[in-house]
């Protein structure tokens, strides 16, 4: 049962994502972390897939219990958690998405073009 938490790695990276950070009661053992990593293509979707398997754990777990003043709601943390999965499905999907837009309108703005295209190493 490895435990490591290092956030320069993916596994680290994801562990912070998920607030996976204590070794005296980790939610995901190394390999777990390492089998959402292979399993999806980022940080951010391993991330968000972790944080599905929590929450799943959440329901069948927890239930939605009511004991004199003691009050558990899984399904409503669950759903907290599959929300914060989807964001950061979404932050994954608009990474890159859009950088720049330039319009060439005169001889000047297509002289500017080609130099900011050789700028970026993109000829």
């Amino acid at each position: 049962m490895a435990f490591t938490y290092d956030v320069s790695t993916d596994r680290g990276k994801v562990r912070l994502l998920i607030t996976d950070v204590q070794e005296a009661n980790p939610l995901f053992q190394d390999a777990e972390i390492d089998a959402f990593l292979t399993l999806n293509t980022s940080v951010r979707m391993a991330a968000a897939a972790a944080l599905e398997v929590i929450a799943a754990s959440e329901v069948l777990v927890l239930k939605k219990i009511v004991n004199l003043d003691l009050e558990t709601d899984g399904p409503a943390v669950a759903r907290e958690l599959r929300e914060l999965a989807k964001q950061l499905r979404a932050q994954e999907t608009a990474v890159g998405a859009f950088d720049i837009a330039e319009q060439i309108v005169d001889p000047f703005t297509e002289r500017e073009y080609w130099f900011n295209e050789a700028q970026r190493g993109s000829l």
